[in-house]
């Protein structure tokens, strides 16, 4: 494994005036656009799917499939794209991932029927899951000093978690004022400023150039990994006791098992369990699981309350979450450079969790006539606020202090935690909010109108209890696992930056 300045990792000579520094940042720069294009892509298209679905005349039955072909694709792969950059290089691995999405996201925009947008979305899955781990491995083998480290961090951090509510504002801003086309098209625009950034800044060193890749642990890990989010997916639409349910999240279940048992024993491991065991790493990696699948309380079903209780367009629903990305992203900064070096994550990210759950429990107060000033603007900053605390920290430790050569396969565990939980957040909430209208519905008159709309508060406030159990849940279980002094070893560190790519 080679140590090198950042100029010579990059495999050019840091021009005049440009020390590097300056050239660190604008790595984070490209990475920070890339990590965004992935995650808004999760939601962004949520907004425009009434329209697409009116305009290329699928069903209401179809329609889970534009959502879920990406989350498929995306989740299954990730490890594989993860170990891939490891293998081949994190900057061909960057580039074709970003060329790929675009492509595929020119694809979906242009599409004549709904093969043609499901397909376009499969393929962006799987360019994401190339992409994904490579941007956040680089992230991790640039920003090696403690200071700079924890800056980085917070704004990646930041990204991933109020991604979603991008994607919310952009879809319907270009919804609104385009048209639908426009919420796939829009990618280009990221993707041509992160190849250029991508090519220019970052070289090609392969860190485990001397491994091969693992096949069976790899055909294991992916079919253990598809079955469970389309076990959780199909929860949605058909009912828990359905083979088409159970079926695959048992066999997901044995798939992954089975490709544990096969890490043990690999000569070259897709996921070596050096990566799994350290105590600290997996605090982080349920951490991401869970605020996965409690962020989806805050996504949906708010969206919901929005548009179709309080009358808000998709435009104005978007601008509606600024703040709470607002206050995410303040305390990112706060978390990462202030919080967890002087104090650790120990007590930082419990607290974040406890401080989340509670304006998750405050937003259970929403009625038919609730005004959101009163009743949804201060539960959304003080839930923003607790997941900057806890996702920004939660991803820098994931990854702190891992192998160069295992940093791609780390990087997709995270994106891989964070995509199941938000499966299994999907599952476990539509089904419960559903359950929660139907029995609320039951002895009522449904065709009173009064009543209807109750019964859909009834669904959105079971989510939101839900949520803040997810979220307290996760307070307990990272304050057992985190060791007291884990992320502060390194704090005051000022040494020159070694920089491995």
């Amino acid at each position: 494994m080679s140590q090198t300045t950042l100029a010579g990792a990059t495999g050019t000579s840091a021009p005049p005036g440009a020390p590097a520094s300056r050239r660190r940042w604008w790595i984070l720069g490209i990475i920070g656009i890339a990590q965004l294009m992935v995650v808004l892509d999760a939601t962004i298209v949520n907004i425009a799917l009434p329209s697409a679905q009116q305009d290329l005349g699928f069903t209401d039955g179809n329609r889970q499939w534009i959502v879920t072909a990406y989350a498929l694709a995306f989740a299954s792969l990730l490890l594989l794209g993860g170990r891939i950059a490891d293998l081949f290089g994190r900057k061909p691995a960057f580039l074709i991932g970003v060329a790929g999405f675009a492509g595929a996201s020119v694809l979906g925009g242009a599409s004549t029927s709904f093969g043609m947008l499901v397909t376009a979305r499969a393929l962006q899955g799987v360019f994401g899951a190339l992409l994904a781990p490579a941007a956040l491995s680089l992230l991790n083998t640039t920003f090696t000093d403690a200071k700079e480290r924890a800056k980085a961090f917070s704004v990646y951090g930041a990204i991933a978690g109020a991604g979603g509510a991008v994607g919310l504002l952009l879809g319907g801003v270009l919804t609104d004022t385009l048209d639908w086309r426009w919420t796939l098209y829009v990618n280009l625009v990221f993707a041509v400023a992160a190849f250029v950034g991508g090519w220019v800044l970052l070289s090609g060193h392969r860190d485990a150039a001397g491994a091969k890749l693992d096949l069976p642990g790899t055909l294991l890990v992916s079919a253990g990994l598809f079955s469970l989010v389309y076990g959780f997916s199909n929860a949605e639409t058909h009912d828990w006791s359905s083979p088409q349910t159970w079926g695959f999240l048992a066999a997901g279940a044995v798939l992954l098992t089975a490709f544990t048992w096969w890490q043990t024993r690999a000569k070259h491991p897709l996921l070596p369990m050096r990566v799994l065991l350290d105590r600290d790493r997996a605090a982080s990696f349920v951490t991401v699981l869970i605020t996965g699948a409690g962020m989806f309380g805050v996504f949906l079903f708010l969206t919901y309350y929005l548009q179709l209780n309080l009358g808000f367009s998709p435009t104005r629903t978007g601008v509606a979450f600024l703040p709470m990305m607002a206050a995410l992203m303040v305390m990112a900064q706060i978390s990462t450079t202030v919080l967890v070096p002087r104090i650790g994550p120990k007590l930082v990210i419990p607290a974040g969790f406890a401080v989340a759950a509670a304006g998750m429990a405050w937003l259970t107060g929403i009625g038919v006539d609730s005004g959101f000033a009163s009743h949804v603007l201060p539960q959304l900053l003080l839930i923003g606020a607790g997941l900057g605390a806890v996702m920004p920290p939660a991803m820098a430790l994931a990854t702190s202090g891992i192998a160069a050569e295992d940093a791609g396969v780390a990087s997709a565990t995270v994106n891989t935690m964070q995509q199941v939980g938000g499966s299994i957040g999907t599952a476990l909430l539509n089904t419960l909010a559903a359950s929660a209208a139907t029995g609320y519905l039951a002895g009522r008159n449904p065709a009173d109108k009064l009543v209807r709309a109750q019964a859909t508060i009834e669904s959105y406030t079971t989510a939101f209890w839900w949520s803040a159990g997810f979220f307290a849940a996760g307070a307990v279980i990272a304050f057992l696992l985190y060791r007291r002094g884990a992320g502060q070893n390194a704090a005051g560190s000022d040494a020159a930056p070694v920089v491995h790519m």
